[in-house]
């Protein structure tokens, strides 16, 4: 048993957590706090960049469906008449320096979520660990409002709105902090938040946004053919995800009818052929994030399945309006 799904049973099967690790719990959560109220008191600097900042984070740790709801976002405020880009840490990747990203740039360089993120929107995406100078990339590009995809703890970059996003299955698992649960910050850290949005499941909370990650196509990863997913339907596949919870993408395949075997890897996992290979010749469905990595060793056997973040219309505007009162004030008081 690796290490990761080791963890994965503490934090979300109800098994308890080991003694040892609740004071190493308790120790990161008084770090946690004390690192914010500095930044609240104006005792550790947050740097202010010249046009708005929204950031769309999480409390947990692993995949919420944040990188979905980014590009979504980023797609409606467009919509908008605004000229949004997107900034990133680049996790994964091994450059730490500050960046414009391109499309065909190495995702072992700089992290298979930039990648996707600018493929996917068409906006300028920067990376680097110093987010108010990735951010200011965005601000020298022409960009008018910057989207953190992750960065909730970030507090180095003042920001003007903040999204957190929830698993609606795994909710806050155990509902320890790091290292016995999967929390960064307790569920109270919510009450400060503009806008909450829960992917799946049901609603947690009042007010909070309900979030659907749809499916409908599967692309070849080499030559871009796409086929509907429910052509698969009735066929028995490999499914490939080195993402932060795969079995949400196995249960989204089962979902359209197809027999999965499922394939969980390491969250940005750095693919080798092996990993998607197999002694049979089924078709291999990959996430879409695994895919960028996979161009030199994919062959015609192998898709990924694109998803896209979808709210109910009266939904899909209350937060949009969040966002832009949000954009709104900070012009206003410019």
């Amino acid at each position: 048993m690796s290490v990761q799904s080791w963890l994965n049973r503490i934090w979300y099967d109800r098994a308890a957590p080991p003694w040892w690790l609740l004071p190493l719990s308790l120790t990161y959560g008084a770090a946690s706090v004390s690192r914010r109220y500095l930044y609240a008191k104006g005792l550790r600097r947050s740097t202010r960049i010249s046009r708005p900042v929204v950031v769309v984070g999480n409390l947990s740790v692993g995949g919420t469906g944040k990188t979905p709801l980014v590009c979504w976002l980023v797609a409606r405020l467009a919509e908008r008449g605004l000229k949004p880009g997107v900034v990133t840490r680049g996790y994964g990747g091994s450059s730490g320096n500050v960046r414009l990203i391109g499309v065909s740039d190495d995702p072992i360089l700089v992290g298979d979520e930039s990648i996707l993120l600018a493929r996917r929107t068409g906006v300028p995406v920067a990376i680097g660990r110093d987010r108010p100078a990735a951010s200011q990339l965005l601000v020298n590009a022409g960009c008018d409002l910057i989207v953190s995809d992750d960065g909730l703890q970030h507090y180095a970059l003042a920001r003007d709105c903040e999204i957190v996003v929830i698993d609606g299955d795994r909710r806050f698992g155990n509902g320890w902090l790091l290292p016995a649960g999967p929390l960064r910050e307790t569920p109270a850290r919510l009450s400060a938040a503009d806008a909450i949005v829960v992917n799946g499941g049901r609603a947690l909370l009042d007010g909070a946004f309900s979030m659907r990650l749809e499916a409908r196509s599967a692309l070849g990863v080499v030559g871009g053919a796409v086929k509907a997913l429910d052509e698969f339907a009735g066929d028995s596949v490999h499914a490939v995800a080195g993402i932060g919870n795969p079995d949400r993408f196995f249960n989204m395949l089962r979902a359209h009818g197809i027999e999965v075997a499922g394939h969980p890897l390491p969250d940005h996992a750095r693919l080798q052929a092996g990993d998607i290979s197999f002694a049979d010749d089924r078709p291999v469905l990959m996430t879409e994030k695994d895919a960028v990595k996979c161009h030199g060793i994919a062959g015609p056997r192998h898709w990924y399945v694109p998803v896209s973040a979808s709210f109910e219309d009266g939904e899909s505007n209350a937060l949009l309006d969040i966002v832009t009162r949000a954009v709104g004030k900070r012009a206003a008081s410019a």
